[in-house]
């Protein structure tokens, strides 16, 4: 899955955000700024936790809780394809930003509770996420180049 020059894109994301997209249970990544990178992409557990939004998980979504509880951090989780990134418009709906297209859609109902939707943000698309052993890394901020083993 990696370019000819042995490297693939990764993101650090802190948990458990991280672990909610390797398991599938979150398709749209949160930022405050959008991307033109489309293509494979590794997840990344950054060091930190959002403790909050663990117990919001645990209250709200128990069956959830119970496939990604261990929460690890500081590695590669997943492999993902970054296939669209959209503009929020009212916290609910989101548009492509992709070039002279003007798609629209709705982000999934629990997608809703694990993202920030505010207006103005962009939510990228993350499609056929493939969980792996999870492998050591360090992060860093931004879309970096990850340089580990081959998956």
């Amino acid at each position: 899955m990696k370019g000819d020059e042995g490297r693939m894109k990764a993101i650090t994301i802190h948990q458990p955000w991280a672990s909610l997209i390797a398991h599938g249970y979150k398709r749209f990544e949160t930022r405050g700024w959008r991307t033109n990178y489309r293509g494979p992409i590794a997840i990344h557990a950054g060091l930190q936790t959002d403790w909050r939004s663990v117990q919001m998980i645990q209250h709200n979504y128990p069956a959830i809780w119970l496939k990604i509880y261990t929460l690890p951090t500081g590695r590669i989780l997943a492999i993902a394809e970054l296939t669209e990134c959209w503009k929020t418009l009212d916290g609910k709906l989101i548009e492509a930003q992709s070039p002279g297209e003007k798609r629209v859609r709705f982000a999934d109902t629990h997608e809703l509770y694990f993202g920030d939707f505010t207006p103005g943000r962009y939510a990228w698309e993350l499609d056929n996420v493939r969980l792996i052993d999870s492998i050591p890394a360090k992060g860093q901020q931004g879309i970096w180049n990850w340089e580990g083993e081959n998956v």
